[in-house]
């Protein structure tokens, strides 16, 4: 994705405007104090998010029973789960493997638990998308991944694990922003603010397209959908939204 000058000397405007807390990066401040404070935020963040986007997830998780297991049993691997901010829209007894890098969102996790108790527990551990080996091959129905893709070091390798610990016929379930259209006003902005904000969103990304990581996979069926998320801010207006099979 290419940047004009324009671009590069608004980035930088940004960049000074935000020079506190480069500063605090710099010294390798911003990092720790960024990991500690992130679940605070996104658990208020979330129940705005929630609230407006509750029909767009009602509608992706409508079918998660389609892939449960012979015994009509769902296992659910849920990447990056943070808060717990999907457990409302899942199946009544489906059995969740929770994983975040993050130990910080444990106690909101903790919260959010005991306020769906119609699911039942198996793990929760701390790890990346990209490292999932306490994981078994082929041993989910389902891997949901929401608002993870943005922030991952490495997309390709979450959709590689996704894969891997899916069964056959499992599907891998998303919702992600994604960068806006080509030289569209959105695009234009996203890159101009994407630097500093993936320094203090901890390492969220504005213009990614993560759509294409997710074409290039080995999916046997893709279904992917663009839309626009009824969301105020208009940074992370678009999204894509769907399942793809194992």
């Amino acid at each position: 994705m290419e940047k004009t000058w324009l671009v590069v000397l608004l980035q930088l405007c940004v960049q000074i405007f935000a020079f506190p807390v480069y500063l605090l990066w710099y010294l390798g401040l911003w990092g720790p104090f960024c990991k500690k404070a992130f679940p605070y935020f996104m658990a208020l963040v979330t129940l705005d998010y929630n609230k407006k986007m509750a029909g767009k997830k009602q509608e992706l998780f409508s079918n998660l029973m389609d892939f449960a297991g012979p015994a009509g049993v769902l296992r659910l691997l849920e990447i990056g789960t943070g808060t717990g901010a999907n457990f409302q829209f899942y199946p009544r007894g489906c059995r969740i493997t929770c994983t975040d890098p993050n130990p910080n969102f444990n106690k909101f996790l903790e919260k959010s638990l005991s306020e769906n108790p119609h699911l039942q527990l198996e793990s929760c551990l701390v790890s990346p998308g990209e490292d999932l080996h306490q994981i078994p091959d082929a041993s989910m129905d389902v891997v949901v991944c929401t608002l993870v893709l943005c922030s991952a070091t490495n997309p390709e390798a979450v959709i590689r694990e996704a894969l891997r610990v899916l069964r056959p016929g499992g599907a891998f379930f998303f919702l992600e922003h994604v960068a806006g259209a080509p030289s569209s006003w959105k695009l234009f902005c996203q890159q101009i603010c994407d630097p500093t904000w993936t320094i203090l969103f901890d390492g969220c990304h504005l213009t990614r397209e993560t759509w294409k990581v997710l074409e290039r996979a080995s999916f046997s069926e893709l279904k992917l959908r663009h839309i626009r998320a009824p969301i105020n801010l208009f940074l992370l207006h678009s999204h894509i939204v769907g399942y793809g099979v194992k």
